[in-house]
């Protein structure tokens, strides 16, 4: 449970501020959104990708999921967020992934 909590207070901060940077939405909006992504971030990549695979793989595919999951909801919310500032968002991301992985998830990478 206290990974989960630091990792949503890492994902959440990046994806909250920089959503309230680039886009109008509500402080709840993009708060709903962090925990949105972080929660199937948690669930996807890091119990399930990260254990069967390697940090490189679940970090690119943490960086394909924040990249989906932010343009699926931009088109559909009609956010005015564009490609490079979701893209951005997605690195920045994967950047806390690889840390995370690395240093917090590390005793259940060694098999």
């Amino acid at each position: 449970m206290l990974k989960f909590l630091l990792k949503y207070i890492v994902n959440g901060a990046i994806v909250a501020v920089l959503l309230l940077y680039y886009t109008e939405i509500s402080f709840w909006s993009a708060v709903l959104t962090a925990t949105g992504l972080t929660v199937l971030a948690y669930l996807i990549g890091d119990q399930i990708i990260l254990r069967a695979t390697n940090n490189w793989f679940a970090t690119a595919c943490d960086i394909g999921l924040a990249a989906g999951y932010l343009g699926i909801l931009s088109y559909f919310y009609d956010w005015e967020l564009s490609l490079g500032e979701t893209l951005f968002i997605a690195a920045l991301i994967g950047v806390a992934e690889w840390f995370l992985h690395r240093h917090v998830f590390r005793e259940e990478l060694q098999v």
